[in-house]
């Protein structure tokens, strides 16, 4: 609400309190003349002739007409109570004044004036009491008058003006607690869209990546030469890049709401460090500075969300490349200490680029921010990458620090405590990793409308000797379900004619026992509820590791089968 409409609705309250009031004095100057109290028939006849005053001074200076009527409202009333005594219980009125400066004044701009009325109000209600009603006058009513003619007067008018202002009060809460369910309704669709943007967007890119990570994948296991190997092993990488890209929107997205999630496995971390060299040395190259990759080389196996370390990793080196035109970048990491079953490891990002100015070093972390608009200018770039780096650093539990110097370079660096392996968790991550699946020709349905990933697919189960049937949409999923005895079926989400959700939904209603893995390529929270509200037993996210996706399969066939 701006200030002109506030100043409106307040100027139109005073006024109608005021003339309100005016008319309530003028029948109690009316009661009063008709007890024979003339003295006080006066004084109530020149606080109509105030409140009058006051509703007319409310448009022009409503600040002076306020303070006006509070002081004439309070003092009246305590005057007449001192004339008309204790049985006519005329002070109880002094109660709607307490609560009158909430309604008249501004409680974030005018306190001052709630907290001096409202005690002032206290303050003339402690002196009639304490003087035994003689604060203003000793001449009283009659007594018999006061009790049984003032007093039904003096209580209703209480009632009405006390049921005013709570009915006013309640109002004001109505309209606030509407204003605050719109603009949460306007909050919760707004999030709303932007989740399902997301998903959608997430599904898009992560379908064909899923492919090239698949058939990376695929090449990777079928016998290929020694030249070939590391040249696959480079493009399987690359898909990862891509989906690290991608992870960095969604990751500030859920940085918005909730707490990033850690997925620690059993990690050999020169050997996926030596990867990301891979990347971004042909960058360096072209640019004409040296990558150069100083690591332990003995350094055990640990428990690492790899993913996540790979994350920062990536969006601290490529930063360093990006900002560096001569001399090097370097990835260092040092083992500080280390125990039986505990290791510190120190990780460095070295540049020799342009470096940060001082005063720009803590705006870096800020999302959509970049050191300044210069740099945003010559190197591009959206903003999230360092904010994402602090928020994953953070959650495992350390914090990202940095030093820089203009136009010398930059260096970037965290430690982490980390969890050894142990001998017997390496030997059956190692079997689990060169294990090699046979399900025995077991029958499984993919719903899958991507040729593409259908193809990519196929060839991963069927090497895990799998029998597999395909559907290209859930129309499709639910009819060969009702007609066929699969063992499982792979459930893509986002489909044409008839989605994920709803098809599973249509096959628990006649087949309650069938497992149902879900292939979602989106990895919002309100997705996987969904999953399982659907009926679906569990969900591998696009792009997926094929191990996984085994794991998984053979994991709810077991259950199943048991």
């Amino acid at each position: 609400m701006s200030d002109s409409e506030f100043s409106q609705r307040r100027i139109k309250l005073v006024s109608a309190i005021s003339l309100f009031t005016a008319i309530l004095a003028l029948i109690w100057c009316f009661v009063v003349y008709k007890i024979g109290m003339l003295q006080l028939s006066n004084y109530i006849g020149v606080m109509v002739l105030i409140f009058i005053i006051s509703a007319l001074l409310a448009k022009k200076q409503i600040t002076i007409a306020r303070i006006l009527y509070m002081m004439t409202f309070i003092f009246g009333v305590s005057v007449t109570s001192s004339f008309v005594g204790k049985p006519g219980s005329v002070e109880f009125i002094l109660i709607f004044a307490m609560g009158l400066p909430f309604l008249m004044f501004s409680f974030r701009r005018e306190k001052i004036y709630i907290t001096v009325f409202s005690i002032l109000s206290v303050v003339f209600w402690v002196g009639l009491y304490a003087t035994n009603f003689n604060l203003f006058t000793v001449t009283k009513v009659d007594v018999n008058i006061a009790s049984s003619f003032v007093y039904p007067i003096s209580i209703l008018s209480t009632i009405i003006l006390i049921g005013y202002e709570l009915l006013h009060f309640s109002f004001l809460n109505i309209r606030y607690y509407q204003k605050l369910y719109h603009k949460r309704e306007e909050a919760i669709e707004a999030s709303n869209s932007k989740s399902r943007f997301l998903s959608t967007m997430s599904h898009e890119i992560r379908t064909p990546l899923n492919a090239v990570i698949g058939l990376s994948h695929i090449l990777g296991v079928s016998n290929p030469r020694p030249d070939q190997r590391e040249n696959i092993e480079a493009l399987n990488y690359s898909g990862k890049i891509l989906l690290n890209l991608i992870n960095n929107v969604l990751d500030f997205s859920k940085m918005e709401s909730s707490n990033i999630d850690l997925d620690p496995i059993s990690t050999d971390i020169v050997i996926s460090v030596k990867q990301i060299k891979k990347i971004h040395e042909a960058i360096c190259l072209r640019k004409g500075i040296s990558f150069n990759l100083e690591i332990e080389k003995k350094l055990p196996l640990v428990w690492l969300d790899i993913i996540r370390f790979n994350q920062i990793l990536n969006n601290l080196v490529s930063n360093a490349v990006k900002f560096t035109e001569q001399g090097s970048v370097t990835l260092r990491i040092d083992k500080l200490s280390q125990s039986k079953s505990k290791i510190r490891l120190l990780t460095e990002i070295i540049d020799t680029g342009i470096g940060i100015e001082s005063e720009a070093q803590d705006k870096i972390w800020e999302a959509f921010t970049q050191a300044s608009q210069n740099t945003n200018r010559l190197y591009g770039g959206t903003g999230l990458g360092l904010p994402i780096v602090k928020s994953i650093v953070e959650t495992m539990g350390s914090q990202i620090q940095l030093e820089s110097e203009v136009g010398v370079g930059s260096r970037f660096y965290f430690e982490l405590d980390l969890d050894i392996v142990s001998e017997d968790e390496s030997k059956e991550n190692e079997h689990k990793q060169n294990r090699k699946y046979d399900f025995k020709k077991q029958h499984i349905l993919l719903v899958e409308d991507n040729e593409i990933n259908v193809m990519v697919g196929k060839q991963i189960l069927e090497k895990a000797n799998l029998n597999v049937d395909v559907a290209c949409d859930g129309l499709q999923a639910v009819n060969k379900v009702s007609e066929n005895n699969y063992d499982l079926v792979l459930m893509d989400i986002q489909m044409p004619v008839m989605d994920g959700y709803l098809a599973s939904q249509k096959i628990r209603a006649f087949n309650t026992n069938i497992p149902i893995l879900a292939l979602s390529a989106s990895v919002f929270m309100e997705v996987k509820n969904k999953i399982y509200h659907s009926g679906m037993n569990g969900f591998v996210f696009k792009p997926f590791e094929p191990n996984d996706l085994l794991g998984q399969i053979e994991e709810l066939l077991n259950v199943n089968n048991g």
